[in-house]
């Protein structure tokens, strides 16, 4: 048995629904049905009553779901507290951030703060965003950095979690050049030659953000799934390979485009601007990430009007 079945079925309870609680679990509805299944299986017993809508538990479903809180909250507590003891000492600082911005923002993120707030230790962890959004609600770092679109937004609860806008960059579809420079995979394709697409799985962030792109699109396009991973900077060695196109952020780019390596597959049109947020919980206490929190929001009233800086800084996450 798995923890994390317990947390999908509780989902289930507070959503009534198992859609809704694959957004919140950042799963495919067909994986949370089959961590479901395997959480019955391991009881003995049916959790949930399929056959009603909204989605229903059913008597064993909510008694196991009554006494499972108890437990999954005093487990996350003892280990937030087993890891608030193998903190790094002094003045420290821990922060999960998607696998990209860990590479391509953060050092530089980190350097510039470093000269305002004085020296402090950080603990970076890379991770996708379900990991991400679970160490942040579960206390496990400071600070969770990661792209926002507002079409695509990541749930959690704003009366316990607060984000700044740190920062924007463009999302766009990239190939490598031909000979003459022009891109060897161009948007939007043809019915006669697909484009060969290098996609991200389909619950990650960045997946969900290319799926609204394709969507929205006026312009018919063609494109044939060959590759898939969560990994952008994987994607995007595999686009200098010459594989296909893929969608990926600027500066995850930059500097294979500026070498002549990649080169832009398709017109703004294509394109979508990201956030780069700063999340953290109200409740937390350390200082450290206080002091860089209020350098934060200081810099961030310098970058925006006060009517933009009221509207994208201080939101909810």
């Amino acid at each position: 048995m798995q923890l994390k079945w317990i947390e999908d079925l509780l989902a289930i309870e507070q959503t009534r629904s198992f859609s809704r609680a694959s957004e919140l679990r950042f799963v495919t509805q067909s994986a949370l049905s089959r961590r479901v299944k395997s959480l019955e299986d391991w009881v003995g017993v049916e959790l949930v009553d399929r056959g009603t809508y909204p989605v229903e538990l059913t008597p064993a479903g909510r008694r196991f779901c009554e006494q499972s809180k108890e437990s999954v909250g005093a487990l996350t507590e003892l280990r937030s507290e087993l890891r608030q003891e193998a903190r790094m000492p002094g003045r420290s600082i821990q922060i999960t951030a998607g696998h990209t911005l860990s590479l391509t923002f953060l050092p530089k993120w980190l350097k510039q703060f470093h000269q305002q707030t004085g020296d402090f230790n950080a603990r970076v962890v890379a991770a996708n965003v379900h990991d991400a959004v679970v160490a942040l609600a579960e206390g496990s770092c400071d600070l969770m950095i990661g792209y926002h679109h507002p079409l695509v937004p990541i749930l959690l609860d704003r009366d316990k979690f607060v984000s700044l806008t740190l920062g924007h960059e463009d999302f766009i579809p990239v190939s490598a050049p031909d000979d003459r420079g022009k891109p060897l995979f161009s948007l939007p394709g043809s019915p006669d030659a697909p484009l060969p697409y290098l996609a991200y799985t389909a619950t990650t962030f960045m997946g969900r953000v290319v799926e609204m792109i394709l969507n929205s699109s006026d312009t018919p396009y063609h494109l044939r799934s060959c590759y898939e991973t969560d990994m952008a900077m994987l994607l995007m060695k595999m686009v200098v390979e010459r594989y296909g196109i893929a969608w990926l952020p600027v500066s995850a780019v930059s500097g294979e485009i500026e070498a002549g390596r990649l080169v832009r597959a398709g017109g703004e049109e294509w394109s979508v601007p990201l956030e780069i947020r700063s999340y953290r919980a109200i409740s937390n206490t350390n200082p450290t990430m206080q002091d860089l929190w209020a350098s934060l929001d200081t810099t961030v009233s310098v970058a925006f009007p006060d009517d933009e800086h009221d509207h994208v800084s201080k939101q909810g996450g």
